[in-house]
């Protein structure tokens, strides 16, 4: 299947999205190891957040090393540009 370079930014910016999330429920609802713990529903809200987070960061991975392949680029090369398209000045991205 052929992906365009303009999918592989829209599923980098949507695990961006999805990890946002993660921290934000992280910070609001405080380690899961205080005193209390969390409620049966943040854990659940928390883990639904993290198993999406960790589902798209996955199709970006796939998607990067296909259209890679597909283009003859190295991975990297196509994870940097990708990265420069959402406006990523350095680090790693959405499987950090």
């Amino acid at each position: 299947m052929t992906t365009i370079f303009q999918e592989l930014v829209a599923k980098e910016r949507a695990a961006e999205q999805a990890h946002s999330r993660v921290e934000e429920l992280r910070g609001m609802y405080g380690p899961p190891t205080q005193q209390g713990g969390w409620s049966p529903r943040q854990t659940e809200t928390y883990n639904t957040a993290l198993r999406a987070w960790r589902d798209l960061a996955r199709e970006v991975q796939v998607a990067l090393a296909d259209y890679a392949r597909e283009r003859g680029e190295t991975r990297s090369d196509v994870e940097k540009q990708v990265h420069q398209a959402v406006g990523h000045t350095g680090g790693s991205g959405a499987g950090a």
